[in-house]
């Protein structure tokens, strides 16, 4: 098969990708190893920045987004048995946020996708990629399926296939640096049937740990405790997990998570990485390939939709004029954003998790950090600004 850009991942970047080349008139072929049915279903982040919002909206596939996503104008800090709004609206001249699950978002750009007939290939299996490191070379990308080996041959390839695909370990180590850091904790994440019982996220900061109180659905809430990396969900019953959030999260007025049966648990370790340069040759990483934040910032996917709006402006330059200065500044632009958007997770991370180790001093610390946050403007200004993110 020929193309312009091979794609390899099917998740929010891949597919947001495939879809801004077809608006540009620039031809596509997308490939995933996992099933359809599994890109669909795995519950990930669903935290839309502002400009993810304006994205998909201004591109055509934001109108279930606009009619179901729940917008947004603040969150709350919680601690000492108080909560206290951060109002993102008034603090950024308008700019909000609007919960949508990920997987509502792959729904929508999937559909988008088949409703062009462009290719869209899922379980394909020992992808390899040849040719990229130079301009010179034909691109191609293998991959099998059915039984059958099959070829495309391309001018430029799109890694867009995570933090555990194949296109960033295919670039010669010599011609990458790898910046990581691995966090002496995780999350142990539920979804529950219950009312959301707050309108806005609540980030909470208690001697027993953080937690934190989301939503998925006016229906189903999204609620998160700070544990070790390595938890036995063996340990946490139900009752024991609703206990933990209603200590952590309630108030002295009473408020705190409605309870719910939960029907899904888990337990992510936290991480970042940022792979410099996001391009080796005629190969553009984006998204999870290039980078992880930790989430406390809900910053990975909406970095990912940034990465690959800037790819496409840049694969639409070059291919209507010649142009290679985008492609040339893609690596840079994208990676002053990214390490801005490490700053931030790293700082609410360590603002709002409590060391392993129970460290009274840095505790106090914490609190004092949070209590300037909300007594000052322009701190309050700070967060809301990089929460709701910048102007792609």
């Amino acid at each position: 098969m020929r193309t312009q850009v091979g794609i390899v991942g099917a998740g929010p970047a891949g597919l947001m990708l495939g879809h801004l080349l077809h608006l540009e008139g620039i031809d596509s072929i997308i490939i995933e190893d996992r099933s359809r049915e599994y890109v669909i279903d795995r519950v990930r982040a669903g935290v839309l920045e502002q400009s993810t919002v304006d994205l998909m909206v201004e591109s055509g596939v934001g109108e279930r987004l606009r009619r179901e996503g729940m917008r947004h104008r603040g969150i709350y800090l919680c601690f000492q048995g108080r909560r206290h709004r951060i109002d993102f609206e008034e603090l950024t001249g308008g700019r909000t946020i609007t919960v949508y699950g990920q997987n509502e978002v792959v729904k929508d750009l999937i559909a988008a996708r088949c409703a062009t007939g462009s290719p869209l290939y899922f379980g394909v299996n020992n992808v390899r990629l040849q040719g990229f490191e130079d301009h010179k070379s034909h691109k191609t990308i293998v991959y099998a399926t059915g039984g059958e080996e099959c070829e495309i041959t391309c001018d430029f390839i799109a890694g867009c296939d995570g933090s555990r695909g194949v296109c960033r370990p295919s670039i010669p180590a010599d011609q990458i640096q790898v910046y990581e850091r691995e966090y002496p904790f995780g999350w142990l994440g539920i979804l529950a049937n219950a009312a959301p019982s707050s309108e806005e996220l609540v980030y909470a900061l208690h001697e027993r740990g953080f937690a934190l109180f989301s939503m998925r659905s006016p229906l189903v809430t999204r609620l998160y405790l700070q544990c070790a990396p390595d938890e036995d969900l063996e340990l946490w019953r139900d009752d024991r997990i609703w206990e933990e959030l209603i200590e952590r999260l309630g108030t002295a007025e009473g408020w705190h998570p409605n309870r719910g049966d939960i029907f899904q648990k888990g337990v992510t370790g936290m991480r970042s990485m940022v792979t410099e340069p996001m391009r080796c040759g005629a190969m553009f990483l984006a998204g999870d390939a290039a980078h992880i934040v930790p989430p406390t910032g809900a910053k990975g996917l909406n970095l990912a939709m940034a990465d690959v709006c800037i790819l496409s402006r840049a694969l639409s330059a070059w291919y209507r004029s010649g142009r290679r200065d985008l492609l040339d500044g893609y690596s840079d632009q994208c990676l002053r954003r990214v390490w801005r958007a490490q700053r931030f997770s790293w700082w609410m991370t360590s603002m709002l998790h409590r060391s392993p180790d129970g460290n009274a001093f840095d505790f106090r610390r914490q609190l004092a950090e949070l209590e300037y946050v909300i007594s000052s403007r322009p701190a309050m200004t700070s967060l809301a600004e990089n929460y709701t993110g910048l102007p792609i």
